[in-house]
């Protein structure tokens, strides 16, 4: 596959370099349908459960590139590579003819979003050209490195964010006009969610989307643990090469704005009579008898004023808040800004888990990050453990923070809607 990227090295922008490339993509007529085959981003898949429905509904579902299953981690990223060249193959995946950009569409009936999937130049955080907001966890970066490692391929873009100046010029303008075109694919996936893609190739359109990102920086919305992954890889080979650039979706959120929603935690080995003996003294607990949405409201409502939580995993809904200041003050560092001492995420990690709970939160086996809500109940319910369900923070919060270089604490934030895995891949050695 040819690299659509420079040929030589070139020297640092102080903006977004977005590069066209030659996408991978599924021909509709090796499988059952396009929305069978594409899957949530790897972390969004609740396991084991809508694994085994991926994997179901169709044999080359993209869930078996990116969420591979054997019996060790050698295997299962060996076993990746191994379908991905059958596939590649058998014309299962075929690259485009041309490099492009892509103008991808979702929509569902509330929302509507467009953005632009391509290779960006990858930089430090340092450079501010592209702004972190969260934590990572190690291990995950190690998985992702060792997957993309063994298939030399980006698989799922990350979500990226920027501000625009609506006034419909420059990217935004090619993003609109393309989409009045015919597309490539057009899908509906399960969730209600239809999805549209085009590429766009000519130069003109090209250099107009290239000099308007060139201005502009961009916070990671979702996929801090891919950028990582990225930044890694890049060390690993010599520049230049593809790996300088990695696969991502860049929104303007000034025209088109996301939903924010909470990532929830799943505490696997604390039962939550436990979790809740432990806050006696410490927050204020109330037992909710409601269905979950009514639990929702009074978080929400809780949250206006100050830290709060829902606790579950008996049946019911447990709201906790108003947390003792001195508790506060002896477990939260004094050496951040106002803004990080006050969210839910910091009072989470650096007081509930760290000093009441004592659970280690890199363990896999103690902790596991959940977007979907009823599920995260319905698993700590079924298993024994402890649903700690959080209420989102607001874009500009994580913003503003991001500008100062200040990180959250791991999964903080859940932005969407998500690209859908699979509608569009980029080889880097294949």
């Amino acid at each position: 596959m040819n690299y659509a990227g420079p040929a030589e090295e070139t020297p640092a922008r102080s903006g977004l370099e977005l590069t066209p490339f030659q996408g991978l993509r599924y021909d509709p007529d090796r499988v059952g349908s396009l929305a069978a085959v594409t899957s949530p981003p790897y972390d969004v898949v609740v396991r084991p459960d809508g694994l085994l429905h991926l994997e179901s509904a169709d044999p080359h579902n993209i869930v078996r590139l990116i969420l591979p299953q054997a019996s060790t981690p050698g295997a299962r990223d060996e076993q990746a590579a191994d379908t991905l060249r059958r596939w590649l193959a058998d014309g299962v995946l075929a690259a485009d003819a041309e490099p492009g950009l892509y103008v991808y569409e979702q929509a569902d009936g509330t929302i509507l979003q467009r953005g632009l999937i391509g290779a960006l130049r990858l930089s430090e955080p340092s450079a501010g050209v592209v702004l972190p907001h969260e934590d990572v966890i190690p291990h995950v970066i190690a998985d992702r490195a060792a997957l993309m490692r063994a298939t030399g391929t980006n698989m799922e873009p990350l979500l990226l964010t920027y501000r625009g100046d609506g006034a419909g010029t420059g990217a935004t303008a090619v993003v609109e006009r393309t989409t009045g075109r015919a597309p490539l694919l057009a899908t509906t996936t399960e969730d209600g969610f239809s999805h549209r893609l085009w590429a766009v190739t000519d130069p003109a359109d090209l250099a107009e989307i290239q000099s308007d990102l060139a201005r502009h920086q961009a916070l990671i919305a979702d996929g801090h643990h891919r950028w990582a992954t990225y930044l890694r890889l890049r060390k690993e080979h010599p520049s230049p090469s593809p790996w300088d650039y990695g696969l991502v979706l860049l929104v303007d959120t000034a025209r088109y704005p996301l939903r924010v929603r909470a990532i929830h935690r799943l505490l696997h080995q604390l039962p939550l009579p436990d979790a809740l003996t432990a806050l006696d003294g410490l927050f204020r607990v109330r037992r909710l008898d409601v269905p979950l949405p009514e639990a929702l409201e009074a978080l929400a409502d809780a949250a206006a004023t100050g830290n709060a939580f829902v606790l579950a995993g008996d049946g019911s809904f447990h709201l906790v808040d108003r947390p003792n200041p001195d508790l506060l003050a002896r477990t939260i560092p004094a050496d951040r800004p106002p803004a990080w001492r006050t969210l839910d995420a910091t009072v989470l990690h650096a007081t509930l888990l760290d000093h009441v709970w004592r659970i280690p939160e890199d363990s896999p086996a103690h902790v596991a990050y959940i977007h979907d809500t009823a599920a995260t109940v319905e698993k700590a319910e079924r298993d024994g453990g402890t649903a700690v369900l959080m209420h989102p923070v607001r874009e500009e919060v994580v913003r503003e923070l991001a500008r100062q270089g200040v990180t959250m604490p791991r999964k903080s934030t859940s932005f969407g809607p998500k690209p859908a895995s699979g509608l569009v891949l980029r080889a880097l050695e294949f």
